[in-house]
């Protein structure tokens, strides 16, 4: 990650992000998914991993205190800061936290379509581990396991095509988290081909 963080790989995506038809699509179900699945509280700390402009940070914003916007693209973290809606609500840490752990713990963490672009899947998992609060949650939604279709051949930082739940599953226990459950919370059809999204829940 820390390559991607030094070669800012979104900057040239971040003006235009928003305005895709999947992105709001994706976001819209997978945020839709986490508001209704997740017992958001109003006096919970919700770290975003992943949080690029903040599409998943509007939809849970109104149901908590503050939300911590994670990434390491300083431009997607711009667009997001720029949004009055998340003003007062959100903040935004431009920072690896996988070499660089944050002093802070959360009630919930999650995190939208980022973690196929995380190398180190155990070493992410073992970072939220450590940032939850005792009984705190993740709510993690990305591909399933997939042929390697869904992003272009020369998409740079893509580190898995999607991940395989019972693997994913064992991994997470692995760390310690524990009461996991999976549910697809939408598919995406793309060139005749169909690439369902799941979200994992788990508890510390």
């Amino acid at each position: 990650m820390s390559d991607l963080f030094e070669n800012d790989l979104f900057e040239n995506k971040a003006e235009d992000w928003d305005a895709g038809d999947m992105k709001q699509i994706l976001s819209q179900a997978i945020g839709g998914a986490m508001v209704q699945e997740v017992s958001f509280l109003p006096t919970q700390h919700v770290m975003d991993f992943g949080a690029g402009t903040g599409l998943i940070c509007s939809a849970i914003a109104p149901h908590v205190q503050k939300i911590m916007a994670v990434d390491i693209s300083p431009s997607m973290l711009e667009r997001l800061a720029a949004k009055p809606e998340l003003k007062g609500k959100v903040a935004t840490v431009c920072q690896d936290i996988l070499d660089c752990p944050m002093d802070e713990k959360f009630d919930v963490i999650v995190s939208a379509m980022a973690m196929h672009h995380v190398q180190d899947t155990d070493a992410m998992l073992q970072r939220f581990y450590e940032h939850l609060q005792g009984g705190g949650q993740v709510a993690l939604a990305d591909l399933d396991a997939e042929d390697g279709s869904f992003h272009p051949a020369d998409a740079e930082g893509v580190y898995h095509d999607g991940f395989d739940r019972d693997a994913l599953q064992h991994k997470l226990e692995q760390v310690g988290f524990q009461d996991v459950r999976f549910e697809t919370v939408t598919t995406v059809f793309k060139d005749d081909k169909t690439y369902p999204i799941f979200m994992v829940m788990a508890f510390k």
